[in-house]
């Protein structure tokens, strides 16, 4: 199964150890980190580095859908965001997750890279459902989640230990297709 996905736009890949600079770039961002766990982010390149490489192990060893992407503008090759497909704490249900570089918001970019990840993972990994929790403050987060296709589930309090998440999920019957309009 390839873990290349692409979009009329956009590119989305297997991190390389020479994208630590836009990767810690869009991590570092304090948009970003504000609604990240601080503990789980590198700091400095080095840091970024590591957990590039330790990434790439993990996503080579994965027999299943879950990993980390870099999404790059196709046009440029310039690295504007991350996506990662993962499960949620103590649980076998697989969540979606994304950041964007603070000059590549409001382009539609997550909306894009977040629904071809969801079509790849329910038609290539063999998903059933994917999910994404958002702090409810997150005003963007929910928007994208939405946009995707998603539906909002319920809330979950302290989860984790962290505070409260809107739980958002798609299932293959909820994506829409473009030739339906």
């Amino acid at each position: 199964m390839s873990r290349v996905i692409e979009t009329a736009r956009l590119v989305l890949r297997p991190w390389q150890v020479s994208d630590a600079d836009a990767a810690l770039t869009i991590y570092a961002d304090p948009a970003v980190r504000r609604w990240s766990a601080p503990a789980d982010l590198p700091v400095t390149a080095g840091e970024m580095r590591l957990r590039l490489q330790q990434w790439r192990t993990d996503d080579l060893t994965s027999n299943g859908c879950t990993g980390h992407w870099a999404v790059a503008d196709s046009s440029t090759s310039v690295v504007v965001g991350a996506m990662f497909l993962d499960h949620a704490p103590g649980s076998e249900s697989l969540t979606i997750g994304w950041a964007l570089a603070a000059g590549a918001r409001g382009r539609g970019y997550a909306i894009e890279a977040g629904d071809a990840l969801v079509r790849w993972a329910i038609h290539e990994g063999g998903a059933v459902e994917v999910f994404a929790l958002v702090e409810p403050d997150n005003v963007r987060a929910r928007s994208t989640a939405e946009r995707i296709g998603m539906e909002w589930v319920t809330e979950l309090g302290h989860l984790d230990g962290g505070g409260r998440y809107q739980v958002y999920r798609i299932r293959h019957g909820d994506l829409a297709y473009e030739d339906e309009a």
